[in-house]
């Protein structure tokens, strides 16, 4: 987790973001386009979703003075990337492109990726969606033998491994040093020559290869692809390497070590991804009209609308409407433009609470028994003030579905969840959970319903089909930093590849 940081009054009082498992980040890279920049300024607008702390660009320019080029800041794409003067800057026909959400590090623009590097075989840039679980040991390591680091964040770790690899080119220097790393990632790197994609061996994370005019694109999501009119190719396999140089393209496995089984993030599907992409082979909107309507058979209810909290709500609470049978409304109404510090923090102000954010629609919730379908309750405190909201404009029943099972454990994959003790469903078993929240009734969706709702036949306990550990609390990458316990054997090993 990251260290804590001063946040802006809406920020601290007003959003109920703070009550949401974030983002993870966003990547997007091209190879042999004209418009390298602009289309990947283009794509990271469409991954906004995942990531808006900060944004950056790097390019590569092979043909005036083979130099690259770089903007990052901090805030959102449209801030950073709506000048055609900055744009234009940023010459080249190949770029990679990353936003952010920090899981680790401070949130200062030294953070900011994609990071790039000036090493003894050329330039480098690299950025990188998830968290490394062995980042703390492999630190401590590499500044016990010299290296000098200019960020907090993990992704530096696998520039500086790389910078003291024997291996001829950035490729195999990439390789060499994701076998020192454990954890969940899926990254883009740029070099002179190539861009290159890796996920991790278990595919937590998402990469999809796309094709535009001859350029090849790697992204974390298809959404990215539709902005810009590219046509989706195919998944990065988990523990796969891809490279892209002008000979091709080409995928070779990470590593010789058999991979493990995929444990794809199953929290994709249920909040993250945009509701328009396809991930792990799925569309993501309709994966959640299948698990709002697993949902509405395993905890039906007598009421007399299905009403969302809006946005991440919607597609699950019109899944459960029609399995129901019942009218599916907007019975909440979210202000979209809210901004960070427009106004002081007044008494008066902070027991607006949710309310600048969201506001119920009297009209059509007065006086009606209502189901109230969210993704996920973190700390539920959001959910409480909605409660309150909804009871104070009429309603004469409130019925609560929740399109997840519990988040009872914290994520170490990408996602910035709060720690475990913080989380309502690891203090509360549900009875105390629906009176603490104040609705009539309370359900989640269980983990097997939710398998069922991706077209699975059940979960196997052996070895699950996703990364469900936020809900299950297993694990399927080791813990190392915060177990501790593998120190000993992980500096065994780095010192083996010395």
């Amino acid at each position: 987790m990251h260290p804590a940081q001063p946040r802006s009054f809406v920020a601290s009082y007003l959003s109920s973001d703070d009550d949401k498992l974030h983002e993870e980040c966003g990547l997007f890279g091209i190879f042999g386009s004209t418009d390298a920049a602009a289309h990947t300024a283009l794509g990271l607008h469409a991954l906004q979703h995942r990531g808006q702390e900060a944004t950056g660009i790097v390019t590569y320019d092979g043909t005036e003075g083979e130099q690259f080029h770089s903007h990052r800041g901090l805030g959102l794409v449209g801030d950073n990337f709506g000048d055609e003067q900055v744009i234009g800057r940023l010459r080249g026909s190949s770029a990679i492109g990353h936003n952010r959400y920090s899981t680790t590090g401070e949130k200062t623009l030294r953070n900011v990726q994609p990071f790039f590097a000036e090493l003894d075989i050329g330039g480098v840039a690299l950025a990188h969606n998830g968290n490394l679980t062995n980042a703390r040991t492999m630190r401590q390591h590499l500044v016990g033998r010299g290296s000098l680091f200019q960020s907090t964040s993990d992704t530096e770790i696998i520039i500086q491994l790389m910078a003291t690899s024997r291996h001829a080119d950035v490729v195999g220097r990439l390789a060499e040093a994701l076998n020192q790393v454990t954890g969940a990632y899926s990254l883009v790197a740029l070099s002179q020559d190539a861009l290159i994609g890796v996920r991790d061996a278990h595919g937590v994370r998402p990469l999809v290869l796309g094709e535009l005019d001859g350029a090849h694109i790697l992204t974390s999501e298809t959404c990215a692809l539709d902005i810009i009119g590219a046509r989706y190719v195919r998944e990065i396999e988990p523990g796969e390497v891809i490279v892209i140089n002008a000979a091709g393209v080409h995928g070779r496995p990470l590593s010789s070590v058999p991979l493990p089984p995929s444990r794809f993030c199953v929290f994709e599907h249920i909040y993250f991804a945009r509701p328009d992409s396809v991930v792990d082979g799925r569309n993501v909107y309709e994966s959640r009209k299948r698990i709002g309507a697993e949902l509405a058979r395993e905890s039906g209810v007598p009421a007399d609308m299905v009403i969302p909290v809006p946005d991440s709500g919607v597609p699950a609470a019109i899944g459960y409407a029609q399995e129901a049978g019942l009218p599916f409304e907007l019975g909440i109404i979210r202000n979209h433009y809210v901004g960070r510090t427009f106004i002081e923090p007044t008494d008066q102000i902070r027991h607006l609470g949710v309310r600048l954010k969201h506001n119920a629609n009297r009209a059509h919730i007065k006086g009606k028994r209502v189901i109230m379908v969210d993704d996920s309750i973190v700390r539920g405190t959001t959910s409480i003030k909605i409660v309150e909201m909804v009871r104070a404009a009429g309603a004469t029943e409130v019925h609560m579905r929740v399109s997840s099972p519990p988040t009872a454990h914290s994520c170490f994959y990408g996602i910035d969840t709060p720690e475990e003790a913080e989380l309502m469903a690891s203090r509360m078993d549900v009875e105390a959970m629906r009176a603490c929240i104040g609705v009539d009734t309370l359900a989640f969706l269980t983990l097997p319903g939710l398998y069922r709702a991706l077209g699975e036949p059940g979960r196997d306990a052996d070895s699950p089909q996703f990364c469900d550990a936020c809900f299950s609390g297993d694990y399927p990458i080791d813990l190392i930093d915060r177990a501790g316990g593998g120190k000993t054997a992980q500096l065994s090993l780095l010192e083996e590849l010395q």
